[in-house]
C-alpha cells in the first residue's frame, strides 16, 4: 500500500471553478491504479480481519458447548443464520 511520502509524490492536477475552490482532481492513470490495487488490498485485509473474528466466535460457542455452558443450536437454526 502506498505511504503518505507515496502519495505527496503522486502528480496531481486540481480542477477549480471560477472562484478558484477545487471541485476535482486530475491524475495519472499510474497512480490511479496503485489507488486502486490498495483498495483492493485493503477489502481483501478487512474481510479477513471479519473472518477471523467470526471463526473466533465460533470456536468460542463451540467451547462452550463441550463445557455444558449452553446448547448446541440444530442444523436448521445454523443454516438460517447464514
Amino acid at each position: 500500500m502506498q505511504t503518505d511520502k507515496k502519495m505527496d509524490a503522486m502528480n496531481l492536477h486540481y480542477i477549480t471553478d471560477k472562484h478558484g475552490h477545487k471541485s476535482g482532481v486530475q491524475l495519472p492513470m499510474q497512480d490511479w491504479e496503485q489507488i486502486q490495487k490498495d483498495l483492493e488490498e485493503l477489502e481483501r485485509l478487512r474481510n479477513k480481519k471479519i473472518f477471523l473474528s467470526e471463526l473466533a466466535e465460533a470456536v468460542e460457542e463451540i467451547k462452550q458447548i463441550k463445557e455444558g455452558k449452553v446448547q448446541a443450536r440444530n442444523a436448521e437454526d445454523f443454516l438460517n443464520e447464514l
